[in-house]
């Protein structure tokens, strides 16, 4: 394979960048990390927001293409690089990833984003955010829990990792770690995430890996 030119701009805490560092690791990418820091607002910079006029990261630059939003990126490198396949042949199992992908991305991930935190903090007064955040990921647990009891092997979707995985282990792990959740109620997920925690692909795209980590 030729020599890639794949740029991503990322910021070490996000959930979402972290969904396509696992993808380009598993489909072993070699890309250039560019930190932008959120907390800096580095996404607003003019630079930055031609790659992405909504100022969210990630965004992917390979070549002259550029891309943005995490499952637009993972699509995109799972038509042009085909090796280490994201979706399962059989529909079936990859309408659950798809799924399983869209709950993570579309009724979890944008409640515990830091500018909703932050307006949540303000209009409601400190200490409200957390709640906030709980309950959006209790109530995307429980329908994962529901979705995938029926499919899940050592995976999400059965004993290869797919899509769901690239989604399910930043969310787990932003839950336990930043959110310090309970997780006694979803048992295949802490199941899952002890999977994922002995693959390399998935625990070298983690936040504390990253180069612009900051430990708190």
């Amino acid at each position: 394979m030729e020599e890639t030119q794949l740029k991503l701009y990322s910021h070490w805490r996000s959930s979402c960048s972290c969904r396509v560092g696992i993808g380009l690791n598993l489909k072993r990418l070699k890309y250039e990390y560019k930190a932008v820091n959120l907390v800096k607002g580095e996404q607003f910079s003019p630079e930055f927001s031609k790659l992405n006029p909504l100022n969210f990261v990630p965004a992917l630059v390979d070549g002259d293409i550029v891309v943005a939003d995490s499952f637009a990126i993972l699509m995109y490198l799972e038509e042009k690089y085909p090796q280490h396949p994201l979706l399962p042949q059989d529909l079936h199992k990859r309408a659950i990833n798809y799924q399983a992908a869209n709950i993570v991305s579309a009724n979890i991930q944008p409640f515990q984003n830091l500018v909703v935190l932050k307006y949540i903090e303000e209009k409601c007064g400190s200490g409200e955010e957390l709640a906030w955040v709980k309950h959006h990921i209790e109530k995307g647990f429980a329908a994962l829990e529901k979705l995938l009891k029926d499919h899940a092997g050592k995976y999400a979707t059965g004993d290869e990792v797919f899509l769901a995985d690239l989604f399910l282990a930043p969310q787990i792990h932003a839950a336990l770690k930043w959110f310090n959740m309970d997780m006694t109620e979803f048992p295949l997920l802490l199941r899952l995430n002890d999977a994922y925690n002995e693959l390399p692909a998935f625990q070298d795209a983690m936040p504390e890996k990253q180069p612009d980590y900051i430990p708190s």
